[in-house]
This record gives C-alpha cells, structure tokens and sequence, in this order.
C-alpha cells in the first residue's frame, strides 16, 4: 500500500512538472529539456516577470485554482512547482488533478501525428506564434498575418525537410492544414528526415519515420558512426558504402533533426582527425555530402593551404552569378554557430551579382540629384551622368536654393544639432514650429515629428495598438508598416490589396472587444497605386475600427497643393492618423504623425521611437518648413510633376508594358521573372538610365519589377529618352514591346 501511495505521488509530481514545463515552452520556446530546476529565469533564460506571470496565470487556470493571483518572486522552475504544490494543498485539491489535466493534454499532442508536428515546427519557428495559437484553420495572412515573404520562406524549409525534390508548392495554400493536406497528396509524409541507416541497422522497410526530435536523441551515434566509417577507407577514395551513406543526407545537420551538441562534437573530430582550419566553420560543411567532400579533398599536407574558397569550388558552389537562382531570403536564416557566418556567406554571393553588374545597389552620388546625376560606379571604378528616375525628390525642392539657405543659417543659428531627445534637452522652437505648419498642411490638430518616417511607423503603431486589439493592413504596405504592427504585440489581420478582402476580414471579428486599426499606404510604395480611402474610411466606421494613412509618396504629389492623400478624394480630416516623411517631396529628414491634439500628446510620451531617439536637427526642420513656403507658393511644380507623370506614362502604356494600376509619380515596369528583370535593369543601365531594379523580397516572387520615380525637374527630352531606353532595353533581353 505504501509503495502504491508513493508512486501515485511520484506520477502526480511528474504530472505537474510536465504541465509547467509545456506551459513554460509555450510562453517562452524554449524546448522542455533547457529548464533546468535550478536556471534562474532571468538571469540564465531571459525569461522576465511579465512573462513569468502569463506562465503561472496559463497555469492556475488550467489547474482550476480559486486563487489566480501571480506571485513574485520565483526564481527558478523549482521555486515554481513548490509553489503549485502549495497552492494545490491550500485549495484542497487532490493530485491527481494535475495527472488528469496532463493526461488530457497528452491525448491533444497524440493526435498530432509527425507531419503536422513538423509543419508546425516549421512554422512556430518563424512566426513567433506559440505552438498553441497556430490553428491549422486559421488564414495565414488574414487570420495570423504571415505574410508572403514569411510564407516563401517557411515553404522552402519545409521542402528541405520533406525531401522534395523541387521546392514547388502550388498558390492558393492559404492555412497550415491546406499545406499539411497537400504534402500528404504528395507523399511527403513518408520521406521526413530522419537517421542514415547505422550498420546493422532494420531494412528501410522496417524503419519507422521520426519526428526530429526523436532523431536528435539518436543522432550522436549515427554520426559517430559516419565519420568511422569515413575514418576506415582511403579517403582519396571513399567506399560505395561510405557514398551511399553521405547521398542519404543532402539535407542539413539541422533540419534533419541533430541537435547543436552533436554538430558540435562533429565539428571537434573535423578539426582534430580532418584537420579542420580554426577560421572555418561546420557551416561550411554542413550536410553530410559536404561533408564527404571536404574528407576527400583534406589530406594531412594540404590542410594548410586548405581555405573556404577550396571549400566552394569542391562543392561547385560557385556558379555563375548569372545562373544562380538565390535570392536575398536565403540568407535571412542560416543555422550556425557562428552569428557572422551568414554574413559571409551573403557577401561572397552579393559580390558575384555585383560584379556581373546585376547588384547596383548603394553606388555613391558625386553631384547634386536632380534629373540627372553622376554617379561612381564601385565595381567598375568608373563614373557616369545618369538620367535619374530613382530619386523621391518630387517637387525639386532638394536643390532650391532657398531651402539651402534656410538649413545653412539654421546651422549658424542653432548648431549642429541638440543632441538630445524631444522630451530632454532636444527641443528647439524650430521643431515646434515644423510641428504647427505641418499640422496646417495636414488640417489637422496636432503633430509630432519623429527621426524618420520608418521610426513615425513603429512608434505610432506600437503605442496606440497592444496584444488585446487587432491591426489590420494592407499586404503590400510599406516594411516599416509591418514591422510597426509586429512590434505592438497586437494581433496582425492582413487583407489581399482590396476593399472587398479587408471587409471580408473586418466581418471575421466584428465582435472583437479590443480596439482596431486599419493601417494603409496612401500611395503603394512599390506599386504606385492609390488607395481607396473613401470607401475604407466607410468600412472603419461601419466596423469601428480608426484608421491610419501612411503619406511617405502623397505628401506633395497627391491633392490640390499637395497635402496627400486624404485632400485629394476631399476628405481632409477623416483620417485618424496621417503619417508621413520629410524625406521625399519636403526635401529634408524625419517622420511625423498628424492626429487629434490628445492622441498627438500621449504619443510624446508612449512612442519609444519619439521618447528614447534624437530628433532632427534644427537646421532639417528649418529647411523643411522653407520647403512648405516654397511648395504652397509655387504650385507650378505641383502641376509639372503631373504633366511629366502622364507624358511617360503615355509612352510606356503604348509600348505595351504593364504598370499596374498606378497613379502617382511612381510608375512600375512589371516584368514578374527576377533574373529577367535584373537583366532589364543593368540593360537600362548600361544605356545611361538609373531607376530601381525591385526583386523579392522587395515585391513577392513572380512579381519583380523596375520602379520608376518622376520628379518636376524632368524635362520632355529626358521623359522621351527614358522611354525609348527602357524600350530598347528591352528588346535587347527579349521582353516583348508592341512598338
């Protein structure tokens, strides 16, 4: 009887310790193993009070406790599960409570089966979302606001580890179960990652297919094994064995489920049986079929001399940068032990597309930018007067000479800069008066400027909006949109480019008790399209949500004199939050929001990117407000910019390239194929002509694009010229024009 009671106990006491630590890896991601009962929360883990509480609030509810007040002070996972324990006793609560709310759960992970478990690895891992809050149902973009790029990333891992020969999914896969339901339409189930055959091992038919964490507890074997096994042949030439073991496992060490101490035990036996050079990285070799290469090539007199280049052309990595299908997502999440490895993977591969003229990103002006500019090619080391159309200075006032000698005197006047923030020392009676003129261009009530636009997003958004509201916005907005609405905690809706998908969406959580934002560009950065604010301002007020209006490419194109987006469908004011940047058509620096005076006044001390940055310096905003002076009293510019707008816009409508929709001073040359368009964009180059080459992840794949930016200062012969530019350019690298 005795030894009855005292296992229950011990089955109850494991019963707890396991819902805590599933509770802990939910909050956290943390994997179970890495709590130990000793590693201080903070200090070992980085697990702070706040997220400590939402752990025990997780916890005392599914435990039905009356008393759900968090305690302070728990330091440790030991701390933690007395504390529970004596709460349980408290409350009168028998222990086996806790093995049937365990037993309950246990039930809940069984039905997930491998796949889905990988699936959801896959996804947690780059989407932040709890394993809990990943619904299978739920939209991906509209419901849980993955949007493309996050998606094109996620798809090619799970390719990886499924074994798939070609990385190809069809479109339209818009939840986590579509994907799950299509990898078992393909078989895909039956090839998860999973241990090379160990010697002795089952037949293949006989062996099962393991969840990656189940092959990570195996792993170090199987791989000791590996390198024995290398270890007993010629290493000039390896055995059929020994090959046929490395070809089962193209796939990474990581993604086929091996934990980092094996990796690094792996990488220790490189260095000391292979001589492994200390400046190379397992990165380096990071399958098992590198792997075999480099045994192949390190014999013991060539380690010396042995670098990463040698590394690459073993693999036959480096292939024309031409032909070299990458794109910058792929080095967004290289594994390594190593933070910096991904960086000098990116830049072997960045310099190749440089010096095939493919990568003109960055070139250094050496003039004033007006409609044509020199500039000093890195690569070539050669300089060249360029049309420009990549430059957002709409109105020309970055080279007006008032506007010049406004930030000169405002130099003199008052510095270089305060160097301080707004709220400390940073303020100047400048500032304040940018502030009051762009609230008047805007009619508005308030303003607060910002350092940047980019900085005016993720301030505003992240202030007004918490994890109890929704942000819905527009899936091509702007990134410093998105990341706005990552980093306000509040739960991202994001609707397909339509006012019938974002009602769509609203209707979805029309019930919702929190607050809502609906966030949009007012001109589509890369897409030149205007939003439809008439009848999105219509949809917030039927679904009570507050809408944002983001000004960057408005602000002194769109409207009668320029004050954006909301006066040119005539509905100044009507907006509840018009955002901007001084950095385009205003010629200077900075961001600014333009709202009510109460909700301008509790950003000035909510917005982190206001409270805790450096403002502008005084000169910007004096040549800024002369920028203002100058648009409102010569409208003529206002009206050259849009004569030049329709005049090349003309001329590429009628040689049969698709813009898109757009109606702004961007215009977009779609082509969709990336290599074709890099193609198109140094043709463009090399004929005098410098616009922006847009591939993923600036725009999604299949969607790539030149982005051409019409400034007043354009004259007819330059419209013209660009025009049959782009039209020979095109010719050249076989895109189809009418003319």
């Amino acid at each position: 009887m005795t030894e009855q009671v005292f296992a229950d106990t011990q089955q109850a006491e494991e019963s707890l310790r396991e819902l805590v630590l599933s509770a802990l890896q939910r909050h956290t991601e943390y994997a179970q193993e890495d709590f130990d009962d000793d590693a201080d929360f903070e200090g070992d883990l980085g697990v702070d009070s706040i997220t400590l509480a939402s752990v025990q609030a997780e916890i005392y509810q599914t435990l039905g406790l009356q008393n759900k007040s968090v305690q302070a002070g728990l330091d440790n996972v030991g701390q933690l599960l007395r504390h529970i324990s004596q709460r349980l006793q408290k409350e009168g609560l028998s222990v086996a409570t806790v093995a049937q709310q365990t037993a309950t759960a246990r039930r809940a992970d069984a039905q997930d089966d491998a796949l889905s478990a990988n699936v959801l690895d896959v996804y947690q891992a780059h989407t932040g979302y709890r394993r809990s809050e990943l619904d299978l149902q739920a939209d991906l973009e509209g419901d849980l606001g993955v949007d493309s790029v996050t998606q094109a990333a996620v798809l090619a891992e799970i390719a990886k580890l499924m074994r798939m020969e070609k990385a190809g999914f069809p479109a339209g896969l818009s939840t986590i179960a579509q994907v799950i339901a299509y990898l078992r339409e393909i078989g895909a189930d039956a090839a998860l990652a999973r241990p090379a055959k160990e010697v002795g091992a089952a037949p293949e038919s006989q062996q099962v297919s393991r969840h990656p964490a189940e092959s990570r507890a195996s792993g170090g074997g199987m791989w000791t094994d590996f390198i024995d096994r290398l270890n007993q042949e010629d290493v000039k030439e390896p055995s059929d064995a020994a090959t046929e073991l490395a070809d089962q496992f193209k796939l990474s060490f990581l993604a086929s489920g091996f934990g980092q101490k094996d990796i690094s035990a792996l990488h220790d036996r490189l260095r000391s049986e292979h001589g492994m050079p200390a400046h190379l990285s397992l990165a380096d070799c990071d399958t098992p079929e590198k792997l075999l290469q480099y045994i192949r090539a390190s014999r013991p007199h060539q380690v010396e001399a042995l670098g990463a280049e040698h590394l690459d052309a073993a693999y036959g990595a480096n292939e024309a940068a031409e032909n070299d299908p990458r794109t910058m997502k792929d080095f967004v999440n290289l594994p390594d032990r190593d933070l910096f490895h991904k960086t000098r993977e990116f830049r072997k591969f960045y310099v190749a597309k440089q010096q095939a003229q493919l990568y003109w990103y960055g070139m250094p002006l050496e003039s004033q930018c007006r409609n044509r500019a020199v500039i000093y090619d890195e690569v070539t080391g050669r300089r060249r007067e360029f049309l420009m159309f990549a430059s957002n200075n709409y109105l020309g006032l970055a080279n007006h000479p008032e506007v010049i000698e406004a930030i000169a005197e405002g130099a003199r006047r008052y510095g270089a800069t305060n160097t301080g923030c707004r709220l400390i020392g940073g303020s100047n009676v400048l500032h304040k008066e940018l502030e009051r003129r762009l609230a008047r261009l805007k009619g508005r009530e308030a303003c607060i400027v910002y350092p940047s636009g980019y900085s005016a997003n993720l301030g505003c958004i992240s202030a007004l909006a918490g994890r109890n509201d929704l942000v819905f916005t527009d899936s091509i907005n702007h990134m410093s949109i998105q990341d706005g609405c990552k980093l306000s905690g509040a739960s991202r809706k994001i609707y397909q480019h339509s006012m019938e998908s974002l009602e769509t969406t609203l209707k979805k959580y029309a019930d919702h008790d929190g607050g809502k934002l609906i966030v949009t560009d007012g001109v589509f950065s890369m897409h030149g399209d205007i939003v439809d604010l008439p009848r999105l301002v219509e949809l917030a007020q039927q679904y009570g949500a507050r809408v944002l209006v983001d000004d960057a490419h408005s602000t002194g194109v769109l409207g009668k004199t320029g004050s954006g987006t909301t006066e040119h469908f005539n509905m100044k004011g009507m907006a509840d939050l018009e955002l901007g940047t001084m950095s385009k058509a205003l010629a200077g620096v900075g961001g600014f929001v333009c709202a009510d005076e109460d909700v301008v006044e509790y950003l000035r001390f909510y917005s982190n990117s206001y409270v805790f940055a450096a403002t502008i310096p005084a000169a910007v905003a004096a040549g800024v407000i002369a920028s203002i002076d100058v648009m409102e009293r010569e409208p003529q510019r206002l009206s050259k910019l849009w004569s030049n707008i329709h005049r090349l816009r003309g001329h590429l409508l009628g040689a049969g390239f698709d813009l898109e929709h757009s109606n702004s001073a961007i215009i977009p040359v779609v082509v969709g194929d990336d290599r074709k368009t890099l193609e198109l964009g140094r043709a463009v180059r090399a004929r005098g002509m410098y616009c922006q080459t847009v591939v993923f992840p600036g725009v999604a794949v299949g969607d790539a694009r030149l982005r051409i930016s019409v400034t007043s200062e354009h004259t007819e012969e330059d419209l013209d010229m660009a025009a049959q530019i782009i039209i020979d350019a095109a010719k050249e690298v076989n895109i189809p024009v009418t003319l």
